[in-house]
């Protein structure tokens, strides 16, 4: 199962949180939000079809964040939990911890805003756009 967003980068994305990243709909944001990367996105969780969401929702899915611009290259593996909504509007974060609210994607992910593809936030900083794939698996 696989979901593409297209989303853009901002000049103000540092890429500095330690635990989350987060690609949003809004098409502004400050510098204090250091865990945005990704601006002005065309879909969010409402637009997942109903079967993906259950998928996400299930705890032995195994989640594949892939973030491509024209110069980078990254890709964030995390897990589902049944306690998964999927129904924020505008907001999808990929948290490392285990905390889940309306806005989480996946949990215990290996990579949060710090950890990504040097190139790939330096695209973002010049407003590049962005294509991100969301795959699905079951752990086996």
């Amino acid at each position: 199962m696989i979901f593409k967003i297209k989303a853009y980068g901002h000049e103000n994305v540092t890429s500095k949180h330690k635990s989350t990243f987060e690609i949003t709909k809004d098409p502004e944001i400050g510098l204090s939000a250091d865990c945005i990367v990704g601006v002005a996105m065309d879909n969010s969780m409402l637009e997942f079809p109903d079967d993906f969401k259950k998928a996400i929702a299930n705890p032995d899915s195994e989640i594949h964040v892939v973030l491509d611009t024209e110069n980078g290259h990254d890709e964030i593996i995390g897990y589902g939990h049944e306690n998964l909504t999927l129904t924020h509007p505008t907001d999808i974060v990929c948290r490392k911890s285990d905390y889940t609210c309306s806005r989480t994607l996946m949990i215990k992910a290996n990579k949060a805003a710090c950890d990504l593809d040097e190139k790939l936030i330096e695209d973002l900083k010049n407003k590049k756009a962005m294509e991100v794939t969301i795959s699905v698996n079951f752990k086996s």
